[in-house]
């Protein structure tokens, strides 16, 4: 294994990192030489980034309560059933979402066990990309690697920009109850996005140490939260019957039939199930990672999905009317639900609780999402990598990542000021790339289970003999989620209800396509070039 030129003791530890970040092989003993100033920086850690030819760059400060805290905030399972449900209520009703989020959640665990098991085999901030680059045939493992990094990047930044968005929308929402002549603008949530956002980038680059804590706290008010709403629903609510809730589907967006209504409406549900892998991508921030993440991955999703059920089936039960609920004032159902039991002030101070866990969850969703970014940048996949790949030697995180994020957040604001119908397009891009991701990474485990399995790396959390099948049935469920996220919401189709989604998937694919042909395929090696024991096969 080819060392360094420069010995480390040549220069102080932190200049000897930060020029060592593109080199793509180090010593042993280089790594040891600095174990002991790299906080919660554990032997497995060590031996993990020592593998995959990475050097350790970021504090690993996140422990196994505080990883699943970032995990569970930024799904936030029951906060979007709540806030985000009209299109599984228009198309299905009550009892599609029920049923839909049921089959949803058994069809992700197969997609998410799979992942886990892959960031205990390599965990890395790449996440899918470099997955797919380590576990595929060697013949297309850089160009599907390169595009399932460009996926992934579109993706976590469309669904970052979501959260400021959601954010101002509910802060409007609580005006429009106080003041019902106020009328909402596009410009003004626009500004209330780029004010979100640059709350964002202040609390992560210069609270970033202090939000290990910040996530137990929110993890706490999830829970309270969670109980709040429940008792409200239980207790004040008016309620239909279990047969309703239960049984009476709908098909509100007028498609051919009621089976193909709930196959679109349940896009509401599969985007309150997605994202649990996020602590894949701070897996170099967590300490004894290969044990952690997986964890991480697995309790997240389990925690979120029983609470998902229990307030989903209550909130379904306090849709009386669901018309009157989805053409709310405000936009959002849950606030029609809210009136039903309490005053405008009691409604204001209920939607107080997903308001901030949301934003809880947007400032998670950033760092998640620079991290991706700057993994990324790092393995010189993105334009302008040297910039966006730097690591702030005195503050220890990706700062220029961060900065990158928030700048396309608020650029894709702006286009709301013209058109919320873009901008919602743009949006749901968050859920087709990255259920392509999924797709890549876990058939490209598999076809490595297959083919070599010699080659797959140890790892403490394995699948061990289930591998071949929950693989398989991880591809074919991230396949129909895939395919049915591009229905638009009703009929007949108009520029207005049209999902653009398609058509920006295959423009940021073919973008991304002439940047390979261009620049990728000469700067951008993959990670499997840099894993220690790699063999084309």
């Amino acid at each position: 294994m080819a060392a360094y030129n420069t010995p480390l003791g040549d220069m102080d530890k932190p200049t000897a990192l930060k020029s060592r970040v593109n080199a793509p092989l180090f010593e042993e003993e280089d790594i040891e030489d600095y174990h002991d100033s790299l906080w919660g920086y554990t032997r497995a850690d060590r031996a993990d980034m020592l593998r995959m030819g990475k050097m350790q760059e970021l504090r690993r400060n996140y422990r196994p309560l505080s990883a699943l805290a970032f995990t569970v905030i930024l799904q936030g399972t029951w906060e979007v059933l709540m806030t985000a449900s009209s299109q599984g209520l228009i198309d299905g009703g009550p009892a599609g979402l029920i049923w839909s989020f049921v089959w949803t959640w058994f069809g992700f665990s197969t997609v998410m066990l799979s992942l886990a098991e892959m960031a205990s085999m390599a965990p890395t901030a790449g996440g899918q990309y470099h997955w797919v680059s380590e576990f595929s045939p060697p013949s297309v493992q850089k160009p599907f690697s390169f595009f399932i990094g460009w996926m992934s990047t579109l993706s976590w930044q469309a669904g970052t920009a979501s959260g400021p968005f959601l954010v101002g929308t509910l802060i409007q929402s609580s005006v429009v109850v106080m003041y019902p002549d106020y009328a909402p603008t596009n410009w003004q949530g626009t500004l209330m996005v780029i004010a979100v956002t640059i709350l964002v980038w202040f609390l992560n680059i210069w609270g970033s140490r202090a939000m290990p804590i910040f996530q137990n706290i929110m993890l706490v008010v999830h829970v309270f939260g969670f109980l709040v709403m429940i008792i409200v629903f239980w207790l004040l609510s008016p309620r239909a019957t279990a047969k309703v809730t239960f049984t009476e589907f709908s098909n509100g967006g007028g498609w051919g039939s009621t089976g193909l209504a709930l196959m679109v409406g349940q896009l509401s549900s599969i985007y309150a199930c997605i994202c649990s892998d996020s602590a894949a991508h701070m897996a170099e921030e967590i300490k004894d990672a290969s044990k952690t993440v997986p964890r991480t991955i697995i309790g997240a999703y389990l925690m979120n999905g029983f609470l998902g059920i229990v307030f989903l089936i209550s909130y379904m039960f306090m849709m009386t009317d669901v018309e009157a609920a989805i053409n709310d004032a405000t936009g959002y159902p849950h606030i029609w639900v809210f009136s039903q039991a309490v005053s405008p002030g009691g409604v204001v101070a209920l939607n107080t609780i997903p308001t901030v866990l949301i934003f809880a969850g947007t400032l998670t969703y950033n760092i998640s999402t620079s991290r991706q970014t700057w993994s990324f940048a790092r393995d010189r996949g993105l334009p302008f990598s040297d910039w966006i790949g730097h690591v702030d030697p005195k503050l220890e995180i990706p700062a220029n990542s961060v900065t990158v994020t928030c700048l396309i957040t608020i650029g894709l604001s702006l286009i709301n000021i013209g058109s919320d119908v873009a901008f919602n397009a743009i949006i749901s891009l968050n859920v087709v790339s990255l259920m392509i991701t999924y797709v890549f990474s876990i058939g490209a485990v598999l076809y490595r289970r297959i083919k070599h399995p010699e080659l797959l790396p140890s790892c403490h959390w394995s699948l061990g003999k289930w591998g071949v099948p929950i693989n398989i049935a991880g591809v074919l469920y991230s396949f129909h989620a895939f395919f049915w996220c591009f229905w638009p919401e009703g009929t007949p189709v108009t520029p207005e209800t049209f999902n653009w989604a398609i058509v920006m998937f295959f423009g940021v694919f073919f973008i991304s396509l002439i940047d390979y042909v261009i620049r990728g395929r000469k700067q951008y090696k993959g990670p499997a070039v840099l894993v220690e024991g790699f063999k084309a096969q």
